[in-house]
């Protein structure tokens, strides 16, 4: 299980990065759950971090917006990022969010085809007036995504665990597996949920807050990412 940590600025994405996140997720907390940040913020990541550590970066929470999503995506692959994540927030339906998908794939593949692409759902869907989260599995693979992800829309501090069972948890995993796909989980997780997840077993968690001290909107401890990451089974 991968650790991806979500910094928002270069001095974070070292404190990650030496901490040993597996994984360095470039966001903008103040656009969204994946709010995106300036290219030039991306860049500096990818040029300054371990070459061994790869570079995700968030584009942003989507409504049925697939070109602008597009742009935003070759945008984020152009400025470094190995992993490319787009968040489906007010998608009605299956159709629209494979169009989403596709066109977020087009867009990066036909730059890189070594770049990857993560199609986020949300575990609060219902009240975001969302897609299911666990309907995305085969509309990633349909799409040609490498990741399927659930994430929370509300950041409010309620987690995911507070909208999906470990069952349904394990289910979404297991799905994505039979797709050929990763998957991530996110979602305001904790110190108290890492035995949950050993269990549940992504191949990726997501994390910002509980590495902050509790609040996404401070700063990344190193110390904090080093514990938790030493939690991971």
């Amino acid at each position: 299980m991968k650790l991806l940590v979500s910094p928002i600025n270069l001095e974070e994405a070292r404190s990650a990065m030496n901490g040993g996140a597996d994984i360095i997720d470039v966001k903008n907390p103040k656009e969204g759950s994946l709010g995106a940040n300036f290219p030039w913020v991306i860049k500096s990541v990818s040029d300054a971090v371990n070459s061994n550590t790869p570079i995700s970066a968030t584009i942003g929470d989507f409504n049925y917006k697939p070109g602008t999503a597009s742009l935003a995506a070759l945008g984020a692959a152009v400025s470094g990022a190995d992993f490319i994540k787009v968040g489906l927030f007010d998608i009605q339906t299956k159709e629209q969010a494979l169009e989403m998908a596709q066109r977020v794939v087009k867009s990066v593949k036909n730059y890189d085809s070594s770049k990857k692409v993560v199609i986020s759902g949300y575990a609060d869907y219902k009240r975001i007036n969302s897609i299911p989260v666990s309907e995305l599995p085969p509309i990633c693979k349909e799409a040609g995504a490498d990741v399927v992800m659930m994430d929370t829309g509300v950041k409010d501090g309620r987690s995911t665990f507070e909208f999906m069972t470990n069952e349904e948890l394990s289910d979404f995993t297991a799905a994505a597996r039979e797709h050929g796909l990763l998957s991530a989980i996110a979602g305001s997780i904790n110190f108290d949920d890492i035995d949950a997840l050993n269990q549940i077993d992504p191949d990726i968690i997501g994390i910002r807050g509980c590495v902050c001290g509790g609040d996404r909107n401070s700063v990344i401890q190193q110390k904090l990412v080093e514990d938790l990451k030493a939690m991971l089974v």
